[in-house]
């Protein structure tokens, strides 16, 4: 469960503690994504060694591929690709959003297209929780429909209301597990809260999810193509309503910047593509913004990515020679920027929390927000 720290006087901010059954994970926490049991280019040892406590699965891919039967039968996720830390798994709701040619949305709930030959796929938020539950997840996500942007309010409506419905259906169907369950160690289930940026919606959905006690809330359809200033407003009009023992989870974000930004406005958790997804085409984070280690006057640069960082390609490795792995589409370029680019990720995580811990936060935001920019030496 959830334990509150310390707390930003002139923000939302918070540093606490979240125990899983697999150990405790220090907030405000960055959480690698491994959509198929794997972080893009890196191994497990390399995530422990950054300081990773928690990663991503994904539900859906992972039911396809190669099937919770089989991963189950060979011991669990855990065991699967050899990660002992935490496990939180999207519950397959994203993909409500993200395959939308390929699926269709009923009631008891979705039929897809399966995106890798074809063949039909079906997924309900009972399945979803059985498909999690066998994976052998620490944090199992609620199943939800995801809304495009942009919804009209009536539309946006109708899918919280299913949202909310299926969200009931996740929670009878784990106490339906009590008796079985007692055996052994029961995982998180979070709720996941839509209604876009209205603020009605976003505080009905948060009111009626804490009443159904989930262990933790996240804040979704807050990177489905809005601009910045609605995704803010959606974590604003949230998280007011949520418990403060209990974790927020703000879903798929974000920027460094916007990161902070939302710890500001109480957020505890985040995942996002950005670090591995960037790193594949050669651009690196940096304190003051985005650096792309292809263009042409990094080819003599004998500086590491950043003066400071203390990662192993930092540590051991010239921007120079960085960029000619990328230019010659070498792995071991993308390797090295993924990794450089998950620890500034992790690494940035944990100056916040110390920040919130040591009462300095408020300063440490405006230094940070304020010197980054997304600049490129072209």
């Amino acid at each position: 469960m959830y334990t509150l720290l310390a707390k930003d006087t002139s923000t939302r901010a918070r540093a606490g503690i979240l125990q899983t059954r697999k150990g405790l994970i220090e907030t405000p926490i960055f959480m690698p994504v491994g959509t198929q049991a794997s972080v893009k280019a890196l191994s497990p040892n390399e995530l422990v060694d950054l300081g990773a406590s928690i990663i991503l699965g994904n539900t859906y891919h992972l039911h396809l591929r190669p099937g919770e039967a089989l991963i189950k039968e060979l011991g669990g996720l855990h065991q699967f690709m050899n990660w002992n830390h935490s496990i939180l798994t999207d519950s397959g709701g994203f993909q409500v959003f993200s395959l939308a040619r390929l699926r269709k949305i009923r009631e008891e709930g979705v039929h897809f297209q399966n995106h890798l030959d074809g063949s039909p796929t079906f997924i309900s938020p009972e399945i979803s929780m059985q498909i999690q539950r066998d994976l052998g997840s620490d944090i199992v996500m609620a199943f939800d429909e995801c809304p495009p942007y942009p919804c009209s309010y009536e539309a946006m409506s109708i899918s919280l209301e299913r949202t909310l419905r299926w969200a009931k259906r996740c929670r009878y169907w784990w106490q339906s597990q009590e008796a079985e369950l007692m055996q052994e160690k029961m995982p998180l289930v979070f709720g996941i809260l839509q209604g876009g940026s209205h603020d009605d919606l976003r505080k009905y959905a948060a009111e009626t999810l804490v009443d159904m006690n989930f262990d933790g809330y996240a804040v979704g359809g807050v990177s489905v193509g809005e601009p910045e200033a609605e995704m803010m407003q959606a974590i604003d009009a949230s998280i007011p309503h949520l418990p403060e023992n209990k974790p927020r989870y703000a879903m798929g974000l974000g920027t460094p910047p916007q990161m902070i930004e939302m710890v500001a406005r109480g957020i505890d958790m985040f995942d996002c593509v950005l670090p591995t997804r960037l790193a594949r085409n050669g651009t690196a984070f940096t304190a003051k913004g985005t650096m792309n280690l292809k263009n042409a006057p990094y080819a003599r640069d004998t500086s590491p990515i950043e003066e400071e960082c203390t990662c192993p390609a930092c540590l051991h490795f010239t921007r120079a020679y960085l960029r000619h792995l990328i230019k010659a589409e070498e792995i071991l370029g993308l390797r090295l920027i993924s990794i450089h680019n998950l620890h500034f990720y992790l690494h940035l995580m944990r100056r916040t929390r110390q920040s919130i811990m040591d009462g300095t936060f408020t300063q440490f935001r405006h230094d940070f927000v304020s010197q980054y920019v997304n600049w490129n030496v072209s």
